[in-house]
């Protein structure tokens, strides 16, 4: 999800900058309500489980396409799948340009023996070379963000209204080295509730999420989970009236972001200068394991490999740091 919210503001600038260009933006249908507000942007359903599974379903995936009159192909994602179509439209005689996701450099950074630590492009800025190779340059400089949205009638229903703060808490990750531990995001949780002033949604998916943040927000009056609650679309619109997200290296962190929502950031084994950081964010509001403890910090790119040891990383990042950090936000918006 991450890498394709980290698309919105690109594509924000694309449509402003090139009004009479029209994009189809093939990816899953869940993702389509990031998109809805833009102008000239279509989202075309990339069923790969079902009817383009395989070689022969993306051919035919191609042959529907086609059908689009497609002048030029954008492929952000340069993935197996992608490669395929990439062969099909190249035969077809329709240009491709494919990202260039520095895979050298990224293992340059994450290597244990030789290490070259140093910030990398952002992922934002790959999509945008995507987009100026095939000859429509974008600039960012405007950091273009889409507009706050108003929330369902079903969405107040629940949470109500009143006049404290909104903080989202988005405290699980894709791997564990990602993923603050639960028992310090309860504890930055308690003393946010008991403060009074803000109230707290809880973002996560699936069941087993849904089941230890509802038990967390049970304890705490100012806290709701909103983990199946509401579509993905209102979620959306919640999020874009946050007033900050706390989140991991994780796709919260880039919806957030593609609002103009605030974000302070927790990265354990992962780190910034991989170039996936939050849109638009102040870097100051990353709060990073303790490198002089876990030197080996990024482990990875993705935060898939846990050297020995490392498990411990994320408890470098106190929970009054996290809090401290929060607030230091909220006073200076």
């Amino acid at each position: 999800m991450g890498d394709v919210a980290m698309t919105v503001p690109v594509l924000i600038a694309l449509t402003k900058q090139y009004p009479n260009l029209k994009i189809t933006l093939l990816t899953r249908k869940f993702f389509g309500p990031m998109f809805a507000s833009l102008p000239n942007v279509s989202v075309f359903e990339a069923d790969v489980k079902g009817r383009h599974k395989g070689v022969f379903g993306l051919y035919r995936l191609y042959k529907e396409l086609l059908k689009l009159n497609i002048d030029a192909v954008a492929d952000l994602h340069n993935v197996l799948r992608s490669k395929v179509l990439k062969r099909y439209f190249k035969f077809g005689g329709i240009p491709v340009v494919q990202i260039d996701k520095g895979r050298a450099e990224k293992k340059a950074l994450t290597s244990s023996t030789s290490r070259i630590f140093k910030p990398l492009k952002s992922t934002h800025k790959r999509y945008v070379d995507v987009f100026q190779n095939l000859g429509f340059p974008i600039d960012l400089s405007k950091n273009p963000i889409l507009p706050k949205v108003g929330l369902s009638q079903e969405t107040v229903k629940i949470i109500g209204s009143d006049s404290k703060r909104w903080i989202g808490i988005a405290p699980f990750a894709a791997f564990e080295g990602k993923t603050y531990p639960l028992e310090l995001m309860e504890e930055v949780i308690e003393k946010l509730n008991t403060k009074g002033e803000y109230k707290i949604f809880l973002f996560g998916g699936g069941p087993v999420q849904e089941k230890k943040l509802e038990k967390i927000s049970d304890k705490f009056k100012s806290c709701i989970s909103m983990v199946g609650k509401l579509s993905f679309k209102e979620e959306l619109a919640l999020i874009s009236n946050l007033d900050v997200m706390l989140s991991m290296d994780s796709g919260n962190a880039h919806l957030a972001a593609m609002y103009g929502i605030p974000v302070v950031s927790i990265w354990g084994v992962t780190h910034p200068h991989a170039g996936f950081y939050p849109f638009g964010q102040d870097i100051n509001n990353a709060l990073c394991a303790d490198r002089d403890k876990f030197p080996l910090i990024p482990t990875s790119v993705y935060g898939n490999k846990m050297p020995k040891g490392y498990e411990l990383a994320m408890n470098t990042i106190l929970p009054e740091q996290v809090i401290a950090k929060i607030e230091s936000v909220l006073h200076s918006s």
